[in-house]
Parts: structure tokens; sequence; C-alpha cells
């Protein structure tokens, strides 16, 4: 994903599982499954809690993507145990303070991370343990109702079972282990891959709220015998895919100056653009905190069909009245609703069954380029391996001019717009509605034709 020059390190992927989360929660209330909330999805008036307040998030995989579950998870106000069978991957995200503590002893791990739900309050906690040894212990746990997780998914680097350590082998042995006998070593990481995903389908019989995180383990698992392991669902068809319906997506940019002031003065002016996203300006002030610049000064956020534009057009400006030191460059993450074929993470059950179908990354690509990209890239692995998606990035430099804005307006609408115009082909009732009511032209659909 880094093809498309504007990869921004841990920062895109912890904004993305904070939006994540925040859905999964939502998702909860109005299902009526929330244990803190009302049916409506609504925490109790004047309430500022995020939407998983009250919860247990029980995942497992602290290395360099799913390191960004704890804090995402505490950002939305929820109590987070996340397992990881090296200590110092936790440690480091302690460091980061991505992570808030980390536990050896498992007792004392679920008190604390039970006392912060029971309290309402964000806090994280890492074990130090093998997940596919830990989830069963849990799961029997919460059928006996000593603690009760009410979300459970995973991020290990199950995509790669060299990757993906076995029961029985340390650490220490790990990287040994696998170059010596990478097919038994698969063999193996499979096996225990199957035990992890038992245990977390059995979670979702037991009541929990239950997750693929787009790191193929349900397929590596069903390689490892375990049949039932495609039961629940990816993290895009059960949370994000109502939001790609309304081509609401990763948006990104980057102070070219290297001064960390023109991202104060960009996060201050996307707020004031949108003062009632309350959701959003919770992410920004988060970001300001916590997050470390990788490389040159940046954000991200996620912004729908319509806001793009606005915002790409408001940076300019800024460039152009010399309120930012140089010029920004604006991209997006490859996660997004219109510019993707990954059958195991965006693209996985569509409804119209074009999972795979790679056409709608090569239509984006063309489509960037020719409403005024500075460039354009095609890429593919994406956190689910090599081979196993292909995607588009796209990126534009904001430079003040008069040219660049009527650029930058053109790709910011037609990039998410081809989002829409995806989703509407596939036959989502919700995209449909959104191209009527925000004017996108969809000529091979009547009944989504601006009218």
């Amino acid at each position: 994903t880094a093809g498309s020059w504007i990869y921004i390190g841990t920062q895109g992927i912890l904004q993305g599982t904070y939006e994540t989360f925040a859905a999964v929660g939502n998702k909860l209330a109005a299902e009526g499954r929330h244990p803190a909330r009302s049916l409506e999805g609504a925490a109790a008036p004047g309430s500022t809690e995020g939407p998983l307040a009250g919860t247990l998030t029980l995942t497992g995989g602290c290395g360099g993507m799913g390191g960004a579950q704890p804090l995402a998870v505490t950002l939305n106000d929820g109590a987070c145990l996340i397992v990881d069978v090296d200590e110092s991957r936790l440690r480091r995200r302690v460091g980061k303070r991505y992570l808030d503590e980390v536990e050896t002893d498992l007792d004392t791990a679920i008190a604390k991370v039970q006392a912060a739900k029971d309290e309402r309050r964000g806090w994280s906690v890492g074990y130090v343990g093998n997940a596919a040894e830990v989830f069963p212990e849990l799961l029997a746990r919460h059928k006996a109702g000593e603690v009760t997780f009410d979300v459970v998914t995973d991020q290990t680097s199950a995509h790669d079972p060299l990757s993906y350590l076995p029961e029985g082998i340390t650490v220490a042995e790990w990287h040994t282990e696998a170059e010596a006998d990478p097919e038994g070593f698969t063999k193996k990481a499979q096996a225990s891959m199957a035990r992890q995903v038992q245990a977390m389908v059995e979670f979702q019989d037991a009541g929990a709220e239950v997750f693929d995180y787009g790191n193929s383990i349900r397929d590596e698992a069903r390689k490892g015998g375990y049949d039932r392991a495609f039961e629940f669902p990816g993290f895009v068809p059960a949370y994000i895919r109502p939001l790609f319906c309304e081509g609401l997506g990763p948006f990104r940019w980057v102070a070219l100056s290297g001064d960390p002031e023109d991202i104060a003065v960009t996060d201050k002016a996307i707020k004031e653009l949108f003062p009632e996203n309350t959701h959003l300006h919770k992410w920004l002030d988060a970001a300001a905190d916590r997050v470390e610049f990788e490389g040159l000064p940046a954000r991200i956020c996620w912004l729908g069909y319509g806001e793009r534009a606005k915002a790409g057009l408001l940076f300019n400006q800024l460039v152009k009245e010399g309120k930012v030191k140089a010029p920004i460059v604006i991209g997006r993450d490859h996660l997004d609703s219109g510019s993707v074929a990954s059958p195991y993470r965006e693209t996985e059950s569509m409804k119209d069954g074009s999972d795979a179908v790679a056409d709608w990354p090569l239509l984006n690509a063309l489509t960037a380029a020719s409403s005024g990209a500075t460039w354009v890239s095609i890429h593919h692995g994406g956190g689910v391996g090599i081979g196993r998606s292909i995607h588009t990035g796209q990126v534009s430099v904001a430079d003040g001019t008069d040219l660049a804005a009527q650029k930058l307006e053109r790709l910011l609408t037609n990039d998410p717009g081809m989002g829409v115009i995806r989703h509407v082909d596939a036959g989502y009732d919700r995209a449909i509605d959104v191209a009527n009511e925000r004017g996108v032209r969809i000529p091979m659909n009547e009944s989504a034709e601006s009218k």
C-alpha cells in the first residue's frame, strides 16, 4: 500500500480501526445488544461517551497493524484485552501509548479489564500468551459467567502462516523452526489457527459480536481442518459497507513543509468546516494528542461524498492565503469504497457476487488520472496478502493555484463517487438513495440517475 507514496505508518490503520470499532458499538446498540446503550443507539442525553463504553473486547495480535486495536477501542471508551505471544510487541505499544499496560497473569489481566468495563472506562491490557491457547480458555470463562466479552476479533499475521506462532513452539524458537521446515510449520500454524477460530465461532454461539478483521484467519483455519471457519463475517460486510455506500472513507493529507504546526492548522480548519461531526472532532483531538508522526507530518480522517471535495478546496485555500507554510499533499488509504477488489476484506460478500471482480480499481485509476490527480498507483496486498487484492491509490497536490482547485474538486468528487457507483451497480439500496440525494449520475442504473 506504500505504492501511493502517501503511506503514513500506523496512524492510517489506527484511524480505520477507530472507525470500525465505533461502527461495531453502533451496530450492537441498534440491535439492542449493547450492554450499556439504548435501542436507539445513543448514549444518555448529554453524554460524550463513545460507542463502546461499557463493553469488553477480546482480540489478538499487537504487531504492525494489530497494535492499533487497543487504542482504537479505548478511544471509543471501551475496555480491551489483547493477546500476543511476543511481550516485546506489547511493551513497544505501551511505549507509544497505544496500549495502557502489560500483564503476564491472566487472572489479573481479566480483573483489570473487567473493572474498566464496569466503570465504562476506556482501558487496555496486553496479555502475553498464544491466542490459540488463550482464546479457548477465555471462552470457557465466558461460558461460566466469570467474564463477559461483548466483542471478539483478531489481527494476528494469519495471512502468512510463517508469521503465526503455533502452539508448542516458543518465541525464541520461532524463526529457526519456520526456516528449518516451512511446510511443516505452516501446517502447525493452520492447526493452531483452527483452534483459535473455533473459539471465536463458539464465542459467537455464546452471544458475543465476532468478526474477521481482514487477515485471512478464517481461510487458514479452514485449511487447518475447521469447517465452521466462515460462520462469522468479515468486518466490511458487517459494519463498513453501509458507510461505503455513502462514499464514506479515508481522506489523508501530508504537510510538505515538514512543520507539525501546518497539521495543527488543518485540524482546526477541518473541525470548523464540519462543526457538527463530534465523532470526527474526537478523533482529531485524540490524534493530535496521541499519534506520533512517522516521516512528514500527516493526518487522516474519514469523510464522505461531497465532504472530501470541500476539504480539498479548503486546504488549497489555506496554501493560497499562506496560512500553511507549503503545499499540502492529499490522498487516501486503500481501504475505500470504490478503489479495491479484495474478496477477503473490502469486497467480501458483495450483494451481486462481484467479490473478486477487479475492473473497479482499474476504472478508479483511469477516473483519477483523467480527473487531474498528481499521481496514480495500482498495487496489491493490503493486509490480506500479496495476490489476494488489487487497489488503486491517488494523490494530488494542493499548491494554492486555481488549476489545483479545479483538479481537486474533480478528483475528490469522482473518487468517492466511484464508490457510490460501484455499490449502486451491486444493488445496494442505500447507495441508490445516496446517488439520488447527492446528484451522482449513474447512466447504467435509471433509478439512480440524478434528477
